[in-house]
């Protein structure tokens, strides 16, 4: 076999290497984006007990005296609609935000107060978020809120279609942000009644943007029952 017929036979042996080498690339790169927007590796959500929400401790946000308390004071006469935000300085979560405090004239009316809880506070980013959302916010260092078993949603996150439907559906609203603090840890949106009468609504975020639906939430908020203290019944 001359020079000139071996140089020919390793530059097709070359030519095939190198396209095996892309088509498995793009295998990979497209098995990837398929799995990336199935719910396989999802991290489970467990449902939230009213005993597990009781006893959270959170903490006010007051710079000069903050003070602890049980979660529970924030339903136990009234009832609460309560959000466990992400990440403040993130848009989307500022769009739902946004989008719970539209119904706040409404929860006002039925006599239940909107809060929100947040898992760090970082420079300004509360202050920030508080334009956004109408009620008062609170700390919740251990991350209670977003269990029992916290779900997170990593990088390949960014490859879900739809997370990047709510991008451009919370960037066409105007809303904007930044990347300050911790934001892979999901969050997700409470209704809980007064006394004993337990979780109304749970909305788990299941992607980046996922937000609940305040037609639910205003439905949920509607079956609150008015307290009645051990002393009333008798």
């Amino acid at each position: 076999m001359c020079k000139q017929e071996m140089s020919f036979l390793d530059l097709s042996v070359f030519s095939m290497g190198m396209w095996s080498l892309g088509a498995g690339a793009l295998g990979a790169a497209v098995l990837s984006l398929i799995l990336a927007n199935t719910d396989l590796f999802l991290t489970k959500s467990v449902t939230a007990t009213l005993e597990f929400l009781e006893d959270i401790e959170l903490k006010t946000l007051d710079n000069e005296s903050p003070k602890t308390f049980k979660a529970r004071e924030l339903w136990e006469h009234h009832g609460a609609v309560i959000m466990a935000v992400r990440r403040p300085g993130c848009f989307l979560c500022r769009e739902e935000a946004a989008e719970l405090s539209t119904l706040k004239p409404q929860l006002d009316q039925l006599g239940v107060p909107l809060y929100a809880v947040v898992k760090e506070k970082i420079g300004s980013e509360v202050e920030d978020f508080q334009p956004y959302f109408k009620g008062k916010i609170f700390l919740d260092e251990r991350k209670k809120f977003y269990g029992p078993q916290k779900r997170k949603m990593m990088y390949m996150g960014f490859l879900r279609l739809g997370v990047w439907q709510n991008f451009f559906r919370a960037r066409s609203k105007g809303f904007s942000g930044n990347l300050e603090g911790e934001g892979f840890i999901l969050g997700g949106v409470y209704v809980i009644g007064p006394g004993k009468q337990g979780i109304l609504l749970e909305h788990r975020e299941k992607e980046f943007g996922d937000k609940v639906d305040p037609a639910s939430v205003l439905e949920a908020a509607k079956k609150i029952k008015p307290h009645t203290s051990a002393s009333e019944e008798k």
